[in-house]
Order: C-alpha cells, then sequence, then structure tokens
C-alpha cells in the first residue's frame, strides 16, 4: 500500500489525473453550493409561510451552518460518487503510465455504468455509517472504540467499491463476484488506506482519486503475482 500510495502521489500531476481531479472536487463542491442554496430557499420560504418573517439573514445564517455541516459529514460520500464517474479516466492513466499491457485489453467503463456504480458507492456510505451511528455513540467511552469502528467499516467499504472501479474494466459480473472472494484482505488494507487519507488535512481532498489510482496499482500487482505463480 506505501508503494502504490508514493506511486499514486507522483501522478497525481499528471495532465489526465489533475484533469479528473480537477473536475471531481468542482463537482463536488457544486453540489453542496446547490443544496445550500436549496436550503437558503426552503428556510426563507418555511419562516414566510409559517411566522410571515422576511428573515433573508437568518435564513442565510442557518443554510451555511447546514451546508458546513454537510461538508465534514458527507464530503467523503459525495467525493466518491463523483469520483466514481470518473475514475476510469484515472485507472486508464495510471494503466497508460505502468500498465501498459494491461491497458490494451482493458474495457473502458460505461458512462452510465460508472454513474450507478458511484451512486451505489455513495449510497452504501451513507447508509452503512447511519445504521452504525449507534455504536459509534456507544463507543465514545471507550476513547478510541468509535475511531476503531469508523476505520473498520469503512475501510470495508472503500476496499470493494475502489476496487471494483478497476475491476469492471477487466472482468465480468461473474469474475469480479470471483475476484472479489478471492481479495478480501488485500481489498480491506487498500480501504483502510484510503480511509485514513480522509482524515488527514489537505490530502483529505486528494483522497478519492488517489483512491482510484492506488486501487489501480493493487489489482495488477495481485495480478502480476497470479501470473507468476
Amino acid at each position: 500500500m506505501i508503494r502504490a500510495l508514493l506511486l499514486s502521489l507522483r501522478q497525481l500531476t499528471d495532465p489526465p489525473v489533475l484533469r479528473v481531479f480537477v473536475k471531481s472536487m468542482a463537482m463536488t463542491l457544486l453540489v453542496f453550493a446547490v443544496a445550500g442554496v436549496g436550503v437558503w430557499w426552503g428556510t426563507q420560504a418555511a419562516l414566510a409561510a409559517w411566522l410571515g418573517w422576511d428573515a433573508d439573514g437568518l435564513a442565510a445564517a442557518f443554510a451555511l451552518f447546514v451546508t458546513i455541516l454537510a461538508l465534514w459529514l458527507l464530503f467523503r460520500a459525495v467525493a466518491i460518487a463523483v469520483v466514481g464517474v470518473f475514475a476510469d479516466e484515472v485507472v486508464a492513466a495510471v494503466e497508460a503510465r505502468h500498465y501498459p499491457a494491461a491497458l490494451k485489453t482493458a474495457h473502458p467503463v460505461p458512462f452510465a455504468q460508472s454513474v450507478a456504480m458511484g451512486l451505489r458507492s455513495a449510497a452504501r456510505v451513507v447508509l452503512v455509517n447511519l445504521l452504525m451511528l449507534p455504536v459509534y455513540i456507544a463507543l465514545l467511552v471507550t476513547g478510541v472504540g468509535t475511531a476503531a469502528a469508523f476505520f473498520v467499516v469503512n475501510g470495508w467499504l472503500l476496499g470493494r467499491d475502489l476496487g471494483d472501479m478497476v475491476a469492471a474494466r477487466h472482468m465480468d459480473a461473474a469474475a469480479m463476484r470471483g475476484w472479489r472472494a478471492t481479495t478480501r484482505s488485500g481489498r480491506f488494507a487498500l480501504g483502510l488506506a484510503n480511509t485514513g487519507l480522509f482524515v488527514v488535512p489537505i490530502l483529505n481532498i486528494a483522497a478519492p482519486v488517489l483512491g482510484a489510482a492506488m486501487a489501480t496499482h493493487y489489482f495488477h500487482t495481485q495480478y502480476s503475482r497470479k501470473g507468476q505463480s
């Protein structure tokens, strides 16, 4: 994972990867901006309808608070969903530089499939973490239990989703199920590493793109070892 991270960091400024980073960040911020405007408009309308208040300032303050809170709680889910739409471009760039033979046999993931994979990934992250919320709260008394549970849960989620972004270029659905079954521990380590990136200030902004690049290195390293065995 350290090798995959270092290789991914070095490639972060490559034009194709940089374009995905810029596009994914712009779209992610746009999602939160639109949501913030929606909260502002809805709050303003509700205050006017229920209380007869014309409170632009109060509505704007509430919308800003909700948007900042949403950024803190949901940035990872939204960013993973957005980068999932463009992940094929990152994977192709990494394969072109490091695994040219694999690139020749790859089947680009259709845009509709990329969107569906990204949305499913975001939905899983939000739903599973909501279900785990009582456990996170209960473990607060342990001091470290909440953080440990968060890493385990999200490492499992991200390991699956990041791995699928790459495997979908080289396998059909049946082969992907078999691949998941034989790479659980490795994908979990991949997910833990990417979860760690999301909690590092500044680096967390690039975590989704770095995760896609790291998953590419992991996938092809696994296959090269199988080929040698």
